[in-house]
């Protein structure tokens, strides 16, 4: 690999194999480098393919405006998260968070404090990623000093929940989440009850619920897979279900303008009656 750009110390602009333009990053992997000069692949840490012209410009100006400092907190918080989540990570992330710590501790040194409207939500149905944005604010106190609060971790677990999202907007991720928290709501009302959030079963319901959004959001269409014969035997089986999906349907199709197929209307009936048979049977 040759050098095309360098960005600074740490990262430098080359092309892969495929003839694709990829940034890539490694502890003084330019120093004292210069174009055209062999990169030396040992240090490299991490790489990712430049999509279009806009990110690599956008790239360009962000890491020369960027000290070292919030790429090194940005490194570790990334390392961190990566070996704490189940799901692989977008490389993006290590941009978009370069770009978000230095934003944000800006805005710190300024006395502008912006309120995250999603913390409880993020905070109860992200509970993985909110944790890794709790421990991300102790590595920024450490390399900075400065102590930022629980609005600053739920904005860094959104970063990872996007990028769980492979590569979608940040706004994507804040419409699932939104979506997810009424749908939850919905069950809830439905049996007048709470739902027991340490299950393996709420685990699995807010998995279940994530991707679905996601896939409505992309307009992701599946063919049917469920007989007849199953979907009636589930509708009368898991009839108190069967009544809470329909109410989810309705909510969805008339906000969303979102058509829940049979499958759909089978899983969301499955994972309900698992999510809250436990409990009534309790109570």
């Amino acid at each position: 690999m040759k050098i095309n750009k360098v960005l600074n110390n740490n990262v430098v602009v080359t092309t892969n194999q495929h003839g694709q333009e990829i940034v890539v990053m490694g502890k003084g992997l330019a120093f004292q480098k210069k174009v055209g000069q062999r990169i030396d692949e040992d240090k490299i840490e991490k790489n990712f393919v430049l999509q279009d012209t806009g990110t690599s410009e956008k790239l360009n100006q962000l890491l020369q405006d960027t000290s070292d400092k919030y790429l090194d907190i940005a490194s570790e918080i990334y390392e961190y998260a990566r070996s704490i989540l189940p799901y692989k990570l977008n490389d993006y992330l290590y941009i978009a968070l370069t770009d978000h710590i230095s934003f944000a501790i800006t805005r710190m040194k300024e006395g502008i404090q912006l309120k995250n409207t999603l913390l409880f939500e993020i905070r109860k149905y992200y509970k993985k990623e909110f944790d890794i944005g709790l421990h991300s604010l102790d590595i920024i106190e450490e390399y900075t000093g400065i102590r930022m609060n629980e609005d600053e971790a739920a904005s860094i677990a959104l970063h990872l929940i996007n990028s769980q999202l492979s590569g979608e907007n940040m706004e994507m991720a804040v419409q699932v989440t939104d979506v997810v928290n009424k749908v939850l709501n919905i069950v809830k009302y439905h049996y007048k009850t709470e739902i027991d959030e340490n299950s393996i079963n709420y685990e699995r319901f807010l998995t279940h619920l994530r991707f679905f959004t996601v896939r409505f959001l992309r307009e992701e269409h599946i063919e049917e897979t469920i007989d007849e014969f199953f979907y009636e035997q589930v509708q009368s089986k898991y009839h108190q279900a069967y009544k809470c999906t329909e109410k989810i349907a309705t909510f969805l199709e008339k906000n969303f303008n979102w058509v829940l197929t049979k499958d759909d209307m089978v899983y969301l009936t499955i994972h309900i009656h698992r999510v809250t048979y436990r409990q009534r049977k309790t109570n």
